[in-house]
C-alpha cells in the first residue's frame, strides 16, 4: 500500500504471517533466511545502533546486470542500523546501489514494526523514501509488470517472505 498523498515520501506497507514475530524477525535478519525469499541476494545486519546492513549481488542479479550491459557491484544495498529491539522493532538506513540513479539519491529509512496478532504476527514495513524518486517508484511496485526482474518491490518481497514462513517456499517455487 503506499500513502495517497505522499508516495514520493512515505510507503507503508503490512502484512499479517502465520509464525511467530521470532520467526518473522530471523526471517528478516538472518542472511541464511533472506536470501531464500524476494530478490535472494543475502543481507547482512550488525544489530546496534551505529551497525552496518548491506545486502550482496546474488549469482542471478550478476547475470541479469550482465545480460543488460551494466555493471553489478559486490554490495547492492548499504546502510546503517539506526534502531534494533528484536523481535519487534528494527530501523535502518537503506541505499540500492544497483542502479546509477538510485545510487546517487540520499539514504532511505526502513522501519520494520513486528507485533503478535492472532495466529501469528503483523509486519508493518514503512519506507521513508524523501528526496528519492528513483528509490520511491522501484520500491513502490510501480515496475510490477515484471517483479521476478527487479519491478515488484516492497508488496513482492514481503509476499515471498510470507509465502516461506507459511509454506516453506517461496513463490518462485
Amino acid at each position: 500500500m503506499t500513502t495517497t498523498d505522499s508516495a514520493q515520501t512515505t510507503q507503508v506497507f503490512r502484512i499479517y504471517v502465520k509464525a511467530a514475530p521470532e520467526r518473522v524477525w530471523e526471517a528478516i535478519t538472518d542472511p541464511e533466511w533472506n536470501a531464500r525469499y524476494g530478490y535472494a541476494a543475502p543481507q547482512f545486519f550488525e544489530l546496534r545502533p551505529g551497525g552496518r546492513f548491506h545486502s550482496e549481488a546474488s549469482e542471478g542479479m550478476r547475470k541479469a546486470s550482465a545480460e543488460m550491459g551494466w555493471p553489478c557491484p559486490d554490495v547492492i544495498v548499504d546502510g546503517e542500523v539506526l534502531e534494533s529491539d528484536p523481535p519487534h522493532r528494527l530501523v535502518q538506513t537503506w541505499r540500492m546501489l544497483m542502479d546509477p540513479t538510485t545510487a546517487a539519491e540520499p539514504m532511505t529509512t526502513l522501519t520494520w514494526t513486528i507485533t503478535p496478532s492472532q495466529g501469528g504476527s503483523k509486519l508493518t514495513l514503512t519506507h521513508d523514501v524523501t528526496g528519492a524518486p528513483a528509490t520511491a517508484a522501484m520500491v513502490s511496485g510501480a515496475l510490477d509488470e515484471d517483479a521476478g526482474q527487479g519491478g515488484g518491490g516492497w508488496s513482492w518481497v514481503l509476499s515471498d517472505l510470507k509465502s516461506l514462513l507459511e509454506t516453506g517456499s517461496t513463490l518462485a517455487g
